[in-house]
């Protein structure tokens, strides 16, 4: 009788657990990540004892959510990588990524920031960081992309145009592919504005990640 009784209970929480993440996928996705657990267990319709039964904390929460996101971001990075026109694979890396971002605002927080899951975003970004730096210089070697772009200032264009859909996403949330045609323009080669100051280094991108926090609106 004990083995009877104890499937289905095994098989409610695991119900449970599954209601909670897509509960939190979806207020993370649209509030960010300063949500309350009673939050999302509200949205969840269950209770927040539930919620702590099978998440010991908010970080252990968004770690188990944004684990596999992380990864997708990583496998798209390669995927462009595979694109032999490099131009047309740097391009599309920064469309996708900025793509994400509009409609996900909790992993936008979670990729720039380091409030949570710092083990799994610091993994994360070094195994971006080499995927971006070859972007950038086969799109160079093909000379396309300007020669004085750095690799780091890829994230910090992913950045800025995260920032757009921050701003104007109960306005226009699409607007920031005109600022990315902009953008895109301005990283051709060719170009002839000086880029000042010296590019940040990636310890500097770094620690300008561990540093930042969301401002919501």
């Amino acid at each position: 009788m004990a083995s009877t009784n104890a499937r289905p209970l095994r098989r409610d929480a695991e119900r449970n657990r599954q209601r909670i993440l897509q509960a939190a996928q979806e207020v993370f996705a649209e509030r960010g990540l300063d949500v309350s657990l009673d939050d999302i267990a509200a949205h969840a319709g269950l209770g927040v004892g539930t919620v702590y039964r099978r998440f010991a904390s908010k970080e252990d929460l968004v770690e188990s959510l944004f684990t596999e996101r992380l990864r997708g971001v990583v496998t798209a990075a390669q995927q462009a990588l595979t694109d032999p026109d490099a131009w047309r694979g740097l391009i599309g890396f920064l469309d996708n990524a900025t793509a994400q971002q509009a409609v996900d605002r909790g992993l936008r927080e979670v990729i720039l920031g380091s409030r949570f899951g710092q083990d799994h975003v610091a993994s994360f970004r070094d195994a971006l960081q080499p995927i971006i730096t070859e972007l950038v210089a086969r799109a160079q070697a093909q000379g396309r992309l300007r020669a004085d772009v750095a690799e780091t200032d890829i994230p910090l264009i992913a950045i800025m145009l995260g920032g757009v859909v921050d701003y104007t996403r109960h306005v226009e949330p699409d607007i920031w592919r005109r600022c990315l045609s902009l953008v895109i323009d301005g990283l051709r080669a060719g170009g002839s504005t000086p880029l000042r100051p010296d590019p940040l280094t990636p310890d500097q991108v770094d620690q300008a990640m561990r540093s930042w926090h969301p401002s919501h609106r």
